[in-house]
């Protein structure tokens, strides 16, 4: 990287091209990292929670007999694919000269987080039908306090799309919407690294 382009703080870097941006992305972008790791301990509290009740099943159904291994494996490369998207969305607001290329790579990552939240949530449906509840077992329990918490993640995600996306239609890509979609970018690939650890560890690790 050029003198002309310093690197900031980790991810993209809008540069001098953006000189609005340039004196105030680097302090809020470490705020919102500090708030992320505050979020990865919660996550991790919830891993170690999960590992500690997954055999406490009261007689219950287990990983093998709940999980849909290829509708998680779906909900996985949706989700991975919207980080390509996004990744886009950043290169456009980078690099483009008209928010038209910019909006259609968000309305792609929306529309992939969406499809990841439905097959998510008809997995939620047929556990529930089977019995399979939070109050099922302990280990029903730690499951259903981690993976949907990262669907409220993604939800909420989805939620500040559509908000930034409306801030664009009023007052154009202003500098609160550069400094918005900075941190959006750092949240949305934050959450596909916490559910490819669900992924492995909960889904995978469940069919051994």
């Amino acid at each position: 990287m050029s003198a002309a382009t310093p690197l900031q703080h980790p991810g993209i870097n809008l540069g001098p091209a953006h000189p609005e941006t340039e004196g105030k992305s680097g302090e809020l972008l470490f705020g919102f990292w500090v708030f992320l790791m505050s979020d990865a301990i919660i996550f991790g509290l919830l891993f170690a929670t999960y590992a500690v009740m997954l055999h406490a099943r009261a007689g219950g159904p287990g990983p093998a007999r709940l999980y849909d291994i290829k509708s998680a494996f779906i909900e996985t490369a949706a989700l991975l694919s919207s980080s390509f998207t996004y990744g886009m969305a950043s290169l456009a607001l980078k690099y483009g000269r008209r928010p038209g290329p910019l909006l259609c790579w968000l309305l792609a990552t929306m529309c992939l987080g969406g499809l990841f939240l439905r097959l998510e949530v008809q997995d939620f449906i047929t556990m529930l039908h089977q019995g399979a509840g939070p109050g099922r077992s302990g280990y029903l329990s730690a499951f259903f306090a981690l993976v949907p918490l990262h669907g409220l993640h993604v939800t909420s995600g989805i939620i500040w799309m559509l908000a930034i996306i409306g801030q664009i239609a009023r007052y154009g890509v202003d500098r609160e919407v550069k400094l918005g979609l900075l941190r959006l970018g750092l949240f949305w690939h934050f959450l596909d690294i916490v559910w490819v650890v669900i992924f492995s560890f909960i889904y995978l690790g469940g069919l051994a």
